[in-house]
C-alpha cells in the first residue's frame, strides 16, 4: 500500500461477461487513475491471481450472472452489454496496534459502471462500517455487512462508498474481514 500499510491481502481476476458466456481473461494488472484513487492511483498493481476453483465455481458463475442481469435491468441500455468485470478477494487484517483499513483511500468511486461488495467472513473484527453517499445528497448512509452473504450493489456513477477501519474485539486473538468485490465496466460489443 502507498501508505506503507501491510494490513490488506488481495487476489484478482478479470473476466469478460456477454449474454452468452463468462470467460476468464489472461491475468492482468488492476489499474485506477488518481481521479478515483488518490492513494494508489496511476499505478499498474499486480496481485496474485484468484484461484480457478473460486472464479470458475458454479456459485460464482450464478452470482456474476445474477448481478449482471440486475445491473442491466437497472441501466439505461435496451440490450445486454459486453462487460469487463474485475474480481477482487480482500482480507483486511487488524491488531491492537494497527487498525485494518478496508478503504484507505476514503470515500471514493471506483471508475466503473457498477460495483458489488459481499461479505465473506468476519473474525473478531469490530467496526468496518460501510458508508455510502449518493451524488447530490449531503447525508451519508451507514450500515455494517455483518453476516456472510450480506451485500451491497452500487451505481458507481452516482454513489461514493467507503468502509471504516476494523479493530480486534479481543486484542489477543487474530482479527480480519474478508470481502469479495466485483466491478462491471461496459465494453463495446463490436
Amino acid at each position: 500500500m502507498a501508505d506503507g500499510g501491510r494490513y490488506r491481502r488481495r487476489r484478482h481476476a478479470a473476466l469478460a461477461i456477454t449474454p452468452d458466456a463468462i470467460t476468464r481473461k489472461p491475468h492482468q494488472p488492476h489499474f485506477q487513475s488518481r481521479d478515483y484513487n488518490q492513494l494508489n492511483g496511476d499505478v499498474q498493481r499486480w496481485f496474485e491471481p484468484m484461484e480457478d476453483a473460486v472464479a470458475d465455481s458454479p456459485m460464482m458463475q450464478r452470482l456474476l450472472r445474477g448481478a449482471t442481469l440486475c445491473f442491466e435491468g437497472a441501466g439505461e441500455r435496451d440490450v445486454a452489454a459486453h462487460w469487463h468485470v474485475e474480481l477482487h478477494q480482500f482480507r483486511i487484517e487488524t491488531t491492537a496496534q494497527t487498525p485494518g483499513r478496508p478503504t484507505p483511500e476514503g470515500m471514493h468511486r471506483d471508475g466503473v459502471d457498477w460495483v458489488l461488495v459481499m461479505l465473506i467472513d468476519r473474525l473478531n473484527a469490530a467496526e468496518g462500517v460501510t458508508e455510502i453517499q449518493i451524488a447530490g445528497r449531503p447525508e451519508i448512509d451507514r450500515f455494517t455487512l455483518a453476516v456472510p452473504g450480506d451485500a451491497v450493489l452500487l451505481d458507481d456513477h452516482r454513489v461514493m462508498h467507503g468502509v471504516t477501519a476494523i479493530r480486534p474485539i479481543d486484542a489477543e486473538m487474530p482479527a480480519y474481514r474478508d470481502v469479495f468485490v466485483a466491478t462491471w465496466r461496459a465494453e463495446s460489443s463490436g
